[in-house]
């Protein structure tokens, strides 16, 4: 259950990430948008997240990554974008390459991504 638990976490914490990229304000309803979950359970993930320290919710409701949250985002979102670029190469169509690439960012090793990425980067320069 602790997997899960993780892999939540790191799912709104990148998509977080994306949104303050896209805005200049991120609200707990942005990610209800974004990623169709309901109210009531966004709630509960920022609540942890707050907990956690590694988000800030202000007066107004706004929401940003701590220091460890933009850590944590940054990694996922990396690999995210990394594998899907991987995917795609071998021909995966956009959509199942970035979902497949959802559920491998949370369990691949730092030692199997980092040869992976380079593996990517080399492939790109051909």
């Amino acid at each position: 259950m602790r997997a899960k638990i993780q892999e939540s976490s790191e799912d709104y914490l990148e998509t977080i990430l994306i949104l303050s990229q896209r805005n200049q304000y991120v609200r707990s309803i942005d990610i209800v948008n974004e990623l169709g979950f309901s109210k009531p359970s966004v709630s509960v993930a920022m609540k942890k997240l707050r907990e956690n320290g590694q988000i800030i919710m202000d007066d107004s409701g706004y929401i940003s990554l701590t220091e460890s949250g933009m850590a944590v985002a940054t990694k996922v979102y990396e690999r995210h974008q990394a594998l899907t670029r991987l995917f795609e190469m071998l021909g995966v169509g956009k959509e199942t390459a970035a979902d497949d690439a959802c559920r491998v960012e949370h369990v691949i090793s730092d030692e199997t991504f980092d040869r992976l990425k380079d593996h990517i980067e080399k492939l790109e320069q051909s």
